[in-house]
């Protein structure tokens, strides 16, 4: 049974053959309702720059208590990392800095997030879980870039990404309007995020 779901996730390994070029399903989406608004001259790295210099402010608004400014604010910070990913692939951009930069961008967001809120709210052996598969994530990348491997996103971290987003809109919402049901949704979606990341981790390792 286990070597059978082995050979399962073989097939989401990022050198399975996968073109790097090939489309997943959001970036049918992306192509037909934001990316037509985003001129040429925008490059998917310029993307990228944009959502790490968006993170110390989403982090001041979260911190200080201003939600109505804060949540907005991380939601398009997310959101470029749908972008940037689609605005590659559909335009054949993709770049090695870009396949290094973009993830470690997502886990700069994400990660301080945990850090500073996730912690504090679902406890630290958590939030630490959460950080130490990102950390793990980004390491293999590295070591297999320095191998002289493609990088490549696979249809599991991209699923991690969103359940965390979510995870962390849902937390957010909650304290803004003080929704603790929200709360409760948050934690299933970072709980569901972890088991996601513990596949990609495993896709990438076969």
């Amino acid at each position: 049974m286990f070597s059978r779901f082995l050979d399962f996730l073989k097939h989401f390994h990022p050198s399975a053959e996968r073109d790097p070029y090939r489309l997943f399903p959001h970036d049918h989406l992306m192509k037909f309702l934001i990316l037509p608004l985003i001129p040429r001259f925008v490059l998917p790295n310029h993307v990228t720059i944009l959502r790490i210099l968006m993170t110390p402010f989403v982090l001041w608004f979260l911190y200080t208590g201003q939600y109505a400014i804060g949540v907005p604010l991380f939601f398009v910070a997310a959101l470029t990392d749908a972008i940037d990913g689609s605005l590659a692939r559909v335009r054949k951009q993709i770049t090695p800095w870009g396949t290094i930069v973009d993830p470690i961008a997502d886990k700069l967001l994400i990660g301080l997030v945990v850090l500073l809120f996730v912690i504090q709210y679902f406890g630290l052996f958590f939030g630490l879980l959460i950080l130490f598969f990102e950390i793990v994530i980004i390491v293999g990348g590295l070591i297999r870039k320095h191998q002289g491997k493609f990088v490549s996103a696979n249809v599991f971290g991209k699923i991690k990404m969103f359940l965390q987003v979510a995870g962390v809109l849902f937390l957010f919402i909650s304290l803004w309007m003080d929704f603790d049901l929200f709360r409760s949704v948050s934690f299933g979606a970072f709980t569901v995020a972890i088991v996601f990341a513990l596949l990609s981790l495993l896709s990438y390792g076969i």
